[in-house]
């Protein structure tokens, strides 16, 4: 996923310090022939540089249009999948694994889609960097790593600084959109979410939501469903 960001620390040494915490690790995964085919051929087309600083995404996409930012889309099935249905909106994703980011652009290739745009970098940094404040009209966190361990929770991408950054990204109204499979992590998610000023749970009762429409179901979600695993998604949406 993406390294992660802890509240505003007093000195610049202890932010330098934080910034190198990362929510990710970065695995050498091998990339097929055609995923490097889609680097080669696809990013030239959907391809979009941190260096390249604050966008403006309605130039970037030659229109105006509702506007989902996905971090860590993984292999990209439900990122194709997504924009695929919803050829009216438009979709930045971002993954620091290159063999899903190959698998992405030639699943975009390769269904002619015109509606999706990617970094290959830090999810956090393209969001400081160069996503407008109150420009975007979702973002998703589709089963980001928990970080299971205790001594390892200071990882999870997940905290209240996080909530804080993608508030200022979102539109009044937007909506923040995670997904998880592990209890214990969205119950962490809820109490971070819950008290992070702002935001408005969507969830009638103040917790969970259905399994929206929206969001594709994965196989391996399928799968855990099979072994009774759950999965739990929470929709909060910025009202200041």
């Amino acid at each position: 996923m993406t390294d992660e960001i802890q509240q505003a620390p007093q000195a610049a040494g202890e932010a330098r310090r934080l910034r190198t915490i990362k929510s990710f690790v970065m695995r050498a995964g091998r990339v097929t022939e055609g995923q490097q085919r889609g680097l080669e051929q696809g990013w030239p087309k959907f391809g979009l540089e941190l260096e390249d600083g604050l966008r403006d995404f309605d130039q970037v996409f030659g229109r105006q249009a509702p506007r989902t930012f996905e971090i860590g889309f993984g292999m990209g099935h439900s990122t194709l999948e997504m924009a695929a249905a919803a050829p009216e909106q438009d979709f930045i994703g971002v993954e620091v694994h290159k063999p899903g980011v190959g698998a992405l652009l030639s699943g975009a290739l390769a269904q002619n889609l015109s509606n999706i745009r990617v970094y290959s970098c830090d999810a956090l940094d393209v969001l400081r960097q160069c996503v407008a404040d109150a420009s975007l009209d979702r973002v998703l966190l589709f089963f980001p790593d928990p970080w299971h361990k205790a001594k390892h929770n200071k990882r999870r991408i997940v905290q209240p600084a996080f909530a804080e950054l993608v508030r200022q990204k979102l539109k009044v109204g937007g909506v923040l959109h995670m997904a998880t499979d592990w209890q214990p992590y969205a119950e962490y998610m809820l109490e971070v979410l819950s008290a992070a000023p702002g935001y408005r749970n969507l969830a009638a009762d103040g917790g969970y939501v259905p399994r929206p429409e929206e969001r594709p179901v994965t196989k391996f979600e399928r799968r855990g469903e099979r072994l009774g695993h759950g999965v739990w998604d929470l929709k909060f949406q910025r009202v200041e």
